[in-house]
């Protein structure tokens, strides 16, 4: 789970997860100035906290890094806002295991009505099928969505791609779906629905531009 200023969320989010999909949860604090620390260690999770705000991506290669050495089979990131159901981790955990892909994604734009209605803005609607549309037409690819943050890895995927090099902000999930990629890894998808709300995390109009713009760049990189 990639924290910051999740405490209104957190716990709901911990306590949606069907509890024989997982053996451990890892929480990886972006130095939040409220009580999501507090909170995930009295529901008695292990909490790795960074030593200052380092951003989403840098939050992941330190999730990553614990898990890998960890030996996970298996690694899923679950946003603690809520926003992906985290009632979908034991789909996401079986496909894997019985080897229908390497990585899995949860996706929110199963079609408009179902993410304009769980509250998407029409802004990061457009902006997310436009970004998809040429995400898959430079690899070929066809899924319904590249931006989504409900994701599960196999280990070896992880292992075998640089996420490190990566950035520490969040065009780092588009990079690492372009590295997976490149190593020929196998992506599968699940309909996730759509739920914005208040106390869920999200960009605003002007980082919306900003990460689209740098999402481009990274397209090209892939050309």
């Amino acid at each position: 789970m990639p924290a910051y200023n999740a405490e209104k969320t957190i716990e709901l989010t911990y306590n949606s997860i069907p509890k024989d999909s997982y053996d451990e949860i890892i929480v990886g604090d972006d130095s939040s100035s409220d009580r999501t620390v507090e909170i995930a260690e009295s529901l008695g999770l292990d909490v790795l906290k960074t030593p200052h705000n380092m951003g989403y991506g840098s939050n992941q290669k330190m999730l990553y890094r614990e898990a890998i050495r960890r030996e996970a089979d298996i690694i899923v990131m679950v946003h603690p806002d809520y926003q992906y159901d985290p009632r979908l981790v034991p789909y996401l955990v079986g496909l894997l295991e019985e080897d229908f892909a390497d990585v899995m994604l949860g996706t929110r734009i199963r079609s408009r009505k179902e993410a304009i209605e769980g509250g998407m803005p029409l802004y990061k609607y457009l902006g997310n099928r436009f970004l998809t549309f040429i995400e898959n037409v430079i690899t070929g690819l066809n899924l319904t969505e590249w931006h989504t943050g409900m994701r599960a890895y196999k280990r070896e995927v992880l292992e075998g791609i640089n996420f490190e090099k990566n950035s520490d902000g969040f065009l780092f999930d588009t990079q690492v779906l372009f590295q997976v990629v490149a190593k020929g890894y196998r992506i599968g998808e699940v309909p996730c629905p759509t739920k914005y709300f208040p106390e869920a995390s999200s960009t605003d109009l002007k980082e919306s531009i900003k990460y689209g713009i740098g999402t481009i760049f990274v397209c090209f990189q892939y050309i």
